[in-house]
């Protein structure tokens, strides 16, 4: 199947993101909030175009069985949407007023351009990767056992099966609709970078923010 042959491809980025300080600190509950809230601002924005482009997928698949899958993953992202809205009430977070940050835009710019330029074979490459590597970081962060702490709700959320489905519903679409192998790789790659790049985003709000600055 191409969607485990693109993951297995990709296992450096994958390990990279585990052992990234930013997903260390929410495995062991020492993630900085300021990192956090900018995460969870950052991603809620991103979740939106990620919730267009199943919508585009959608249009474009020609059967009806596939834009039925794609219409109930993007049901799974408002879900996921309103995890994020009950994140922002515990963290203080405003939603409404959070701006893209650098990585977050060349993130869904990337994301929307595939979605409306490619066919839904690159479509699928493009949001493989999200799903399949939240879904592994969440396995991971979950073994032996969910710790507790202010976190913990997040490796919850990505371990559970529920969320293990969505991403092997979107892989079936992969495996489905890809055809150029090539091409795929090279986009599958480029999320997987901007996934990498998402979490040193918000790893580096914390260093940037006033609080880790000290002060007179």
């Amino acid at each position: 199947m191409i969607s485990t042959q693109l993951w297995n491809a990709h296992q450096d980025l994958a390990r990279a993101c585990l052992n990234h300080p930013f997903v260390r600190g929410i495995a062991d509950g020492t993630l900085p909030e300021t990192c956090f809230r900018h995460y969870i601002g950052q991603d809620a924005f991103f979740l939106g175009s990620f919730a267009r482009a199943y919508s585009i997928a959608a249009a474009k698949t020609p059967d009806w069985e596939g834009f039925r899958t794609f219409h109930a993953l993007g049901d799974g992202v408002l879900k996921e949407l309103q995890l994020h809205g009950s994140y922002a009430q515990k963290w203080g977070v405003n939603l409404a007023g959070t701006q893209p940050a650098i990585a977050t835009r060349r993130y869904t710019d990337f994301l929307l351009a595939t979605a409306w330029g490619g066919d839904v074979g690159y479509i699928t490459a493009a949001m493989m990767p999200c799903l399949r590597l939240y879904a592994f970081l969440g396995q991971q962060l979950a073994a032996p056992e969910i710790p507790k702490h202010s976190y913990s709700d997040w490796i919850e959320t990505y371990s559970g099966e529920d969320f293990e489905e969505l991403a092997q519903q979107l892989e079936t679409l992969g495996d489905r609709y890809i055809c150029d192998r090539a091409g795929a790789e090279s986009i599958y790659n480029y999320a997987m970078l901007c996934e990498r790049d998402f979490f040193q985003a918000a790893w580096e709000a914390f260093s940037t923010s006033p609080a880790s600055q000290g002060g007179d």
